[in-house]
């Protein structure tokens, strides 16, 4: 994995993978939108009108919520006549999950070289004299 190099703002600048992750991670962050991504995922072809009308916010809420998860490459829209049409588009999560895994074998690298480390300081402390 690459490290981010600092931006001029000082914020990490990350990969074009680890931009998409983390817009995928933005949109998954709110519950209302996880449960959009959910009935679209259920009921493909889905309108903004008939999923606000299982859900306690107005059909405008819910064109927001779609719009995050559409720019966050989840979902796509179609228009058919006057209606837009929402179909769930999962290739995105491939990169959060890839950086997930990713991060995760960083990590038990890192693990695996500290309990040798422990082991070996652990060993020499058991054979020294008291």
């Amino acid at each position: 994995m690459t490290v981010p190099e600092p931006s001029d703002r000082g914020a990490l600048s990350a990969s074009g993978a680890d931009e998409r992750a983390g817009a995928v991670f933005g949109a998954l962050s709110d519950p209302t939108r996880r449960a959009l991504l959910a009935a679209i995922a259920e009921h493909p072809e889905a309108t903004a009108t008939e999923l606000a009308s299982g859900l306690p916010i107005s059909r405008q809420a819910v064109l927001k919520h779609l719009n995050a998860l559409t720019d966050a490459g989840l979902l796509d829209r179609t228009r058919a006549g006057r209606e837009v049409r929402y179909q769930f588009t999962p290739a995105p999560l491939s990169d959060a999950v890839g950086w997930m895994a990713e991060v995760g074998a960083e990590w038990d690298d890192r693990l695996a070289v500290l309990r040798r480390q422990l082991g070996a300081t652990s060993a020499a402390g058991r054979g020294a004299p008291e």
